[in-house]
């Protein structure tokens, strides 16, 4: 699971992303506003944590924009404004969850699991998929309980593709996944990595199927 974390604190930042990315999440800091539609143009998020007082716009305002333009990723607002009308306006603006500064980092993580679990159908830290199981807390996948030797974007993909089973994926959205550390990809790459992970993952009853003008979807080899 990726998470974007919008926050302008610099020390709680730290401390979230290192808490975070011990527990198997992978955390990508904004510090404002602006540079969190950045990160979200040009990367794949599946969650967004949200400070409200942010020094370029304010929480509320990107919240709503977000929304407006069709991001429906869960987010979760982590806030010092503890007013009633405060919380009741950051969910009907489109949150999922609304946390109170200062926080237990426990139940932060809690809070988080139980946004994932609603919003991802049930998700957990294990994905089993034909004779394939992904560990999400280490990111390694298994086929017949061997980890599976593949490049790391071969992994990324494949890992994508499990959390998002029986939903079909784009080739904006995997472009963007594999491209989180910066480098571009060539316009015939997605088709090169889709063609070498068919024939990975074949013998252990999982296919990647093409929506024709949709993007790829990832079924049990059985399926009807």
């Amino acid at each position: 699971m990726n998470i974007l974390l919008i926050e302008d604190d610099a020390v709680l930042a730290d401390g979230l992303i290192h808490t975070l990315s011990n527990s198997g999440y992978r955390v990508t800091g904004a510090i404002s506003g602006h540079y969190a539609k950045h990160l979200l143009q040009a990367q794949d998020f599946d969650v967004i944590i949200l400070d409200l007082g942010l020094p370029d716009i304010d929480g509320l305002d990107l919240l709503r924009q977000l929304r407006r333009q069709k991001i429906s990723m869960p987010i979760l607002i982590l806030t010092a404004r503890d007013n009633i009308s405060d919380r009741i306006d950051g969910i009907q603006q489109g949150a999922d969850d609304y946390m109170i500064k200062p926080f237990e980092l426990r139940e932060l993580e809690v809070r988080l699991q139980a946004l994932i679990r609603r919003c991802y159908g049930g998700f957990s830290h294990t994905i089993v998929m034909g004779r394939l199981l992904l560990d999400t807390q280490t990111h390694q996948i298994q086929a017949d309980g061997q980890l599976l030797a593949l490049s790391p974007r071969e992994s990324a993909l494949l890992e994508f593709l499990l959390i998002q089973s029986g939903n079909v994926v784009c080739k904006d959205r995997i472009a963007q996944r594999l491209s989180s550390d910066g480098d571009a990809l060539a316009d015939n790459a997605i088709e090169v990595y889709i063609h070498r992970l068919r024939k990975r993952i074949e013998p252990y009853d999982v296919l990647i199927r093409t929506v024709r003008g949709l993007g790829y979807l990832l079924e049990n080899k059985d399926h009807d």
